[in-house]
């Protein structure tokens, strides 16, 4: 079989995004566009090397490209284009780093919603080729570029600004556009690159002039149309404004919403349930909008998720409940614990079978044992905290003395009591008790009760 790598084109402005940032880190449903089409392109296994041609924001596109390609278990190849003259140059500057004569599959990192079925129909169709394009059906084509057809077969790409009526007919009537997703035969385009020419309105090198120099050449170019599923002018034609965002955000969130309700996910309002594509829910789960599942989160068949919680990066085992209101990120929480409402687990957080966490309670770096449980206003950092420990309301570690952080130790089956301070580094031993109100600075024995409070004194009320 014929080797095929992709090239993600992501070196524009996009300035019709009016955002500081470059067009393809902006987000949909927590990921960015890059990564998605990024992950598309990895999970199709005819594809070898994923390439990313970056330009504007040239640091962070190589950034994000190589933060998707680590999620992914691959490596991120990315080549830069110092001038953007255009999508004909593009593939100039990525020439060099394509050996072989294998193809190349070309797709803009502007183009969330390409489908692996998509991208996959189009490469049945199209390998074989020396020069292929996936084209589209529009009632309002725009200004996008238009595919000329001589009794059904192509005979280019003309762009809108280009376009010619004495030469190509009335604009109006000229509905097929170019999708900009191509498959070249790397042989075929290191003999017509060199021949690509900036003489047009825009003064750059156009990638649709391939199509007619390969036809001069007497090569076999295709013009593909899309049809089916996920060929809507929306999921191939890539976004460029925030209206487009917000549309392909809505499309994306309601396209998973299906694939997890067909695989079995329990889903409560989920027109507000909004799951990253990256992220795993299996079937059995249960969703109740409005709610998030963002990046790697994975959630385990039995695990509820009620309604206004955030789940990030997060691993949620079988039988957990994560009641309203929670934030949850870069953190673990196993089988049978209860998490909320209004509870807040930040990075390396870890909720270890049946253990509670409350309301208004903040854990961070800390792992909770088998059993325990904070049920109210309290604030676990930098801790590790064995089996059947009981918090009382109000305590908190005390991690941080400016400069450095301590980790605090607490024992199997200790009851810490309301308003406790626990001044780390400390340790409490199995079994202790610590006084409500107390503020602990030194290690408590196994067993013993540890009390750091001043004296009550009453005295007489001044009238």
């Amino acid at each position: 079989m014929t080797s095929i790598d992709a090239l993600i084109l992501a070196a524009g402005k996009g300035t019709r995004m009016v955002s500081p940032r470059p067009k393809v880190l902006q987000t949909l449903l927590g990921e960015t566009m890059l990564t998605l089409v990024t992950a598309t392109l990895s999970s199709m296994p005819r594809i070898g090397n994923v390439l990313t041609l970056v330009g504007n924001g040239a640091d962070q596109v190589c950034a994000e490209a190589g933060a998707a390609a680590a999620r992914l278990g691959g490596t991120a190849r990315c080549i830069r284009q110092e001038r953007q003259l255009g999508t004909g140059h593009a593939l100039m500057t990525a020439m060099p780093h394509l050996p072989g004569d294998g193809s190349v599959l070309v797709v803009n990192g502007d183009a969330p919603l390409l489908t692996t079925d998509v991208l996959n129909r189009f490469l049945d169709e199209a390998l074989g080729a020396d020069v292929a394009f996936l084209s589209l059906m529009l009632d309002d084509a725009a200004s996008y570029g238009r595919v000329i057809r001589e009794h059904g077969a192509v005979r280019a790409i003309v762009e809108a600004k280009d376009f010619d009526p004495a030469l190509c007919g009335p604009l109006a009537d000229a509905h097929e556009v170019n999708t900009g997703i191509y498959l070249f035969s790397l042989p075929a385009v290191r003999k017509l690159l060199p021949r690509l020419s900036c003489e047009n309105r825009s003064g750059e090198y156009y990638i649709t002039d391939l199509i007619s120099l390969g036809l001069a050449d007497g090569m076999d170019v295709r013009g593909i149309r899309a049809e089916g599923a996920g060929c809507e002018a929306s999921a191939l034609l890539g976004v460029n404004t925030p209206a487009e965002l917000a549309a392909a955000e809505d499309i994306l969130a309601r396209r998973r919403a299906a694939e997890l309700l067909a695989s079995g996910v329990i889903l409560h309002a989920p027109q507000l349930v909004r799951v990253s594509p990256l992220s795993t829910v299996e079937g059995g789960a249960e969703l109740s909008g409005p709610c998030e599942i963002c990046g790697d989160s994975v959630i385990r068949s039995g695990a509820r998720i009620l309604s206004h919680c955030v789940i990030r990066d997060a691993v949620i085992d079988t039988g957990v409940e994560i009641r309203e209101f929670c934030h949850i990120e870069k953190a673990e929480v196993r089988r049978g614990a209860i998490i909320g409402p209004y509870a807040r687990l930040r990075p390396q957080a870890l909720v270890d079978e049946d253990a509670h966490v409350g309301n208004f309670v903040e854990l961070k770096k800390t792992h909770l044992g088998r059993g325990s449980k904070a049920n109210h206003l309290t604030y676990l950092g930098d801790a590790v905290i064995g089996e059947g420990v009981n918090f009382g309301a109000g305590t908190i570690t005390c991690n941080y003395d400016g400069k450095n952080k301590f980790r605090t130790t607490i024992g199997d089956r200790c009851f810490i009591g309301s308003n406790a301070a626990l001044v780390a580094p400390v340790t409490v031993g199995d079994d202790a008790l610590v006084g409500a109100g107390s503020v602990i600075v030194e290690d408590v024995p196994a067993g013993k009760l540890a009390l750091g409070r001043g004296r009550q004194v009453v005295k007489d009320r001044r009238r």
